[in-house]
This record gives structure tokens, sequence and C-alpha cells, in this order.
């Protein structure tokens, strides 16, 4: 049943988008991707009539139920049946208010499928976020990962433009594959791109975010950007590959920084939310992988506290990462080890590999702890957390360390609206 949904979708999807035309924005990496998604939309909304793929919608299914502009059914035959009269009004009927500007994410999990999107949505435009090691246990190696993201920069035509992350490695030496226009962006010098002299900045009063800001450089032009509700070195990337956007369709540098300033990252993506006792929570739980891990690792680092006050890090398994397993959670107990964490709680497994890194780094054993479910992480925190204390979670979506933020936030009523993996799918 599901392969034969997924044909009549692909079918659906292509006969709309040969007949509206609209301009393709597609969007892939191993991290970051729905970052950039909704900071693109941020940029675009007040400028074009655009609409971008619901939650994460970058799959098979997914996609094209972003063209047609529904969300799945799930096991509702009667939903299904209402996504494909709504398709095919679209195609029997010209809706004037379908959107100018699709923004897509294009998610890969094993090799074949980047062909399979980019085949129903060619894209105008390709951005690649970042390569990493997620779902390395489909594709053997990162070279493998690399091509199959690649393919959505070969397929742009030499009227597109490919938006390459310029501090990763392997998404900048994309930049040979494309025929379009290239455009890369990133924190280090040499990217067309750059953000400069970010601060980052954490109001303790009313457990309040005071955001962060920067400047940004284009080719010698330098604005000055002011994020009000943002904690996170992924917003940054995410901010620039919307910039690259956003002067593709000649929009300036300054009001580019305007549209960003209200810009929000999705939830459970390092989101500060307060805490019982008085402490702060960095909800991060939406994913993980070893090089996202350590960014937060980094900005949780960066931020002063009360010498009284603690650091605290839960951290889950990171999974699908396959043979880099062992020494992707090794890498994250080194860092968490030199972070000026004080207390660092694993979670999972696998994550036994991050205890163990931490200590022989240096950690204290009395200040580095270990459950096997979420839950029992965040009962532990309830018994010792004091106020002014931080504390960052974080892990794979399979880990479900949302329910460690439930345990320990201050308004657990308002889980469904603050949390991911709140709907009736993700009951158990």
């Amino acid at each position: 049943m599901r392969k034969i949904l997924r044909i009549k979708l692909r079918i659906l999807a292509k006969l709309i988008l040969k007949k509206y035309r609209p301009l393709v924005i597609g969007i892939t990496g191993s991290l970051g991707k729905t970052s950039a998604k909704e900071a693109i939309f941020t940029v675009l909304k007040d400028r074009e009539s655009v609409a971008m793929s619901h939650k994460n919608y970058n799959n098979e299914i997914g996609l094209p139920l972003a063209v047609i502009g529904a969300e799945s059914a799930g096991r509702n035959l009667a939903g299904w049946i209402k996504i494909f009269l709504k398709a095919a009004g679209l195609i029997l009927f010209k809706d004037e208010k379908y959107p100018r500007v699709l923004i897509l994410e294009m998610g890969v999990d094993r090799p074949g499928d980047m062909a399979y999107l980019t085949a129903i949505a060619p894209p105008n435009i390709g951005i690649v976020t970042a390569v990493s090691h997620s779902h390395l246990e489909y594709f053997g190696s990162l070279v493998n990962i690399k091509k199959e993201k690649q393919v959505l920069v070969e397929n742009l035509d030499n009227k597109g433009l490919a938006i390459l992350n310029y501090d990763n490695e392997a998404a900048r030496e994309m930049a040979g594959a494309s025929k379009a226009k290239v455009l890369t962006y990133g924190l280090k010098a040499g990217a067309d791109l750059q953000a400069q002299d970010i601060v980052y900045n954490f109001t303790k009063g009313n457990y309040e975010l005071s955001g962060l800001n920067f400047k940004m450089n284009y080719k010698g032009s330098i604005v000055p950007v002011f994020m009000d509700n943002v904690l996170s070195e992924t917003v940054l990337y995410a901010a620039l590959a919307a910039a690259a956007v956003g002067l593709y369709f000649k929009m300036n540098l300054v009001e580019i920084a305007a549209a960003l300033k209200d810009f929000s990252l999705p939830l459970g993506r390092m989101n500060v939310l307060p805490g019982i006792k008085h402490t702060f929570i960095i909800d991060d739980t939406y994913n993980s992988s070893p090089e996202s891990t350590l960014s937060a690792l980094d900005i949780l680092s960066r931020i002063k506290i009360d010498p009284s006050a603690s650091k605290y890090a839960v951290l889950g398994d990171m999974l699908e990462i396959g043979h880099y397993t062992v020494e992707g959670h090794q890498l994250v107990g080194t860092k968490a080890a030199g972070s000026g964490l004080d207390y660092l709680v694993a979670v999972g497994e696998k994550s036994r590999d991050v205890v163990r890194a931490a200590l022989q780094a240096g950690m204290s054993e009395d200040n580095v702890f270990h459950f096997d479910q979420a839950p029992e992480a965040g009962a532990f925190l309830q018994d010792r957390l004091k106020a002014g204390d931080i504390v960052l979670i974080k892990g794979s979506q399979g880990m479900r360390l949302e329910k460690t933020v439930q345990e320990i936030m201050a308004e657990p009523e308002r889980a469904a609206e603050l949390l991911v993996r709140q709907g009736e799918e993700w009951e158990e």
C-alpha cells in the first residue's frame, strides 16, 4: 500500500508542478535543513508568495504532500481521499493562490533518494547545509553521503543557484559539480557570505533569551544582524543560507537583516525554556549527531552563569551513524569534559561511550551519571537542580529526550505547545 501511495503522490505532485511552475528551493544536508527552511521562509514571506514543507516532510511521501499543500492522513483512508481530491482540484482548476515559491526539504536515508526527489521537484535553487555522519549506516562512508547529496546541485541548470556551506568541506567541494552559479556561506574567511563578530547574549532575570548578534559581510558590504530569539550556531548558518536566497531575489542586506530579526527556531532546536526551581533548559531534543552535539556543547560553554550555579548536559544516544558510533560518542564525551560542565548525564546504551570518554578526559566519577531511559534522567534532575542552573538536553529522535525536558520544565502543562513529538502518533 505504501508503494501504491508513493506512486500516486509522485504523479500528482509532478502534474501540479508542471501546471504552476513555481520556483523550487531544494534543501539537503545532514543537519540544519529545517532551520534553513524556516529562515528562508522568514526572509521571503513578506516579499513573495511562498510556502514551505510542513514539519520534516522531506521524503518520498512528505515531499509530494508539501507540493500538494497537505498534511499526512496517517492511517485515515478518508483523509487520504481528501488529499487526492485536493490534488486533483489543483490540477483541473487554476488556483490563483498557489505559491510562486516552494521551499522543500530533501532528505536522504538511502542511495537513490535524492534522484527520486529531484525528479519530482527539479530545483531552481539547491542548498547543501552540511555533510556529516547522519545515516552513515545506510551509506557506509561520508564519501557516499556526499555523492548522494551532491545530486541536488548536479541537477541545477546554468540559470540556477547552488548555495553551499563553506565551512563544511564536503559541501564546499560540491561547487565544481554544478553548472549553476555558486554562492557560499559560513563563519570562515573565504565564504561569499560571512558572519563575523558573533556575540551570544543570555539574560537570566526572567528566563529570557536575549539572542545573538553578528555582522553579515557580503563582498565587503557589512550590516549588523540582531536575532532576538535564538541561541545557536545552527541559526547563524540558517540565517546566512536565507540571506543567500534573499540576494537571489534582489533583496539588499539591510532588508534581509530586518527580516531575520524576528526569526525563531522550530521546537526542540536550542530553544530556551524555564525550568523548575528557577532553572534554565536548552531544549535541543529534536535530533542529534556528533557534529551538532559538539556545537551545542560549545554554545553551553560560552554562557556565563553565577558561580553558585551549575551547568548540566543531558546527552542521549546518537543513532544511525553506523561504524562511526563509538568514535562519535567518544568525541562528544571528550568535548563534554572540556566544556566547563559541572555534571554530565548520559542516556542510552550507546552513550556509555560518552561516559567513558568523559571520565578518561578528566571528569570526576562523582559528576557523571548514566540512565537507560529519558524519564529516569528527568526524575534524577528534579532532585538535584537548584536556582540558576542551566541544563542542555540533546539526543537523537529515537531517544525521546523531550520526556526528560517535560520532567523538569516549569510548565509541563504546556508540553504540547513547547516540546517536539507531542502528537498522538508518538504516544506509547
